[in-house]
């Protein structure tokens, strides 16, 4: 890592943790900002850290929707410091600048998924006590196939993933939310639409992340109801273990601040189990 860079990230780091302390009795929420060649612009992230800390923490990567940013989750669903406390997780809401989570094959300076993997996972750990072997990642519309996709594709560093309302097919809204713009038109990129969605990654994924634990929902109502139902039953046929919810709703807020109670009680279970075990 670029020394400069790392010195910036520091810093930002140190202060943020300096001065965004909500309480002494609640959790805290600290606002980083990272500059990254990976990136075209600095990245601004939210981290959501328990209230008395024991030891390492189980820590939830939450990814945001199209047109949103760090500050979407937690403006929609206030309730999660409340939730950190009362599961001692920390939570970490990066930005996802409209790149679906993908590494752009026609914006060279965006290469979101590389940044996130490579370089905001172990900043986080370096910085925070994080349990490594307890981190789950999570997010809405944009975000969920972002949470699924990472997830699947590096199971080593994901105990369990989940998607509320996501994108788990992005090939029938190609000309929908600037897609083409981050990742060029079907036509000129054939390969890289065929790969890019959570559908395309169930075959084999039993083998592949045997220990991947995954939760996903979607509303009704919703217009990503049809593929989260065709991915719920690509799993089944193809005998993934997944938890699935299909419930009345729409891709509102409404929604998704219900959903993610869920999510993190599955969560709060597979790390509980995993602690078990050891």
């Amino acid at each position: 890592m670029n020394k400069k860079i790392f010195t910036l990230r520091l810093f930002l780091l140190l202060a943020a943790l300096a001065t965004a302390a909500i309480s002494a009795a609640a959790a805290r929420i600290d606002s980083l900002s990272y500059v990254s060649p990976l990136l075209p612009r600095p990245m601004a992230v939210k981290v959501v850290v328990p209230d008395n800390l024991s030891g390492p923490a189980p820590v939830v990567y939450m990814l945001n929707g199209y047109d949103g940013d760090c500050n979407q989750w937690l403006g929609n669903t206030p309730e999660l410091p409340s939730y950190s406390d009362r599961y001692g997780m920390i939570f970490v809401l990066p930005s996802g600048m409209d790149a679906w989570y993908v590494d752009s094959p026609v914006q060279k300076n965006m290469k979101m998924k590389s940044f996130i993997l490579d370089e905001l996972i172990p900043a986080i750990d370096e910085h925070y006590p994080t349990d490594p072997d307890r981190r789950a990642i999570t997010g809405l519309s944009m975000g969920g196939h972002g949470a699924l996709t990472l997830a699947m594709d590096h199971p080593e560093l994901f105990k369990a993933a989940g998607s509320t309302s996501g994108g788990v097919d992005l090939r029938p809204f190609a000309k929908r939310w600037n897609l083409e713009k981050v990742m060029g038109s079907p036509e000129a990129n054939p390969e890289f639409w065929e790969g890019v969605s959570a559908a395309s990654r169930v075959k084999g994924l039993k083998e592949r992340a045997p220990e991947l634990k995954i939760i996903f929902d979607c509303g009704i109502d919703d217009f990503f109801a049809p593929v989260n139902e065709q991915l719920h039953k690509a799993m089944l046929e193809e005998g993934v273990p997944h938890d699935y919810i299909s419930r009345p709703g729409r891709h509102a807020h409404s929604y998704w601040r219900n959903a993610i109670k869920y999510h993190l009680v599955f969560f709060d279970s597979v790390f509980k189990a995993q602690g078990a075990s050891k």
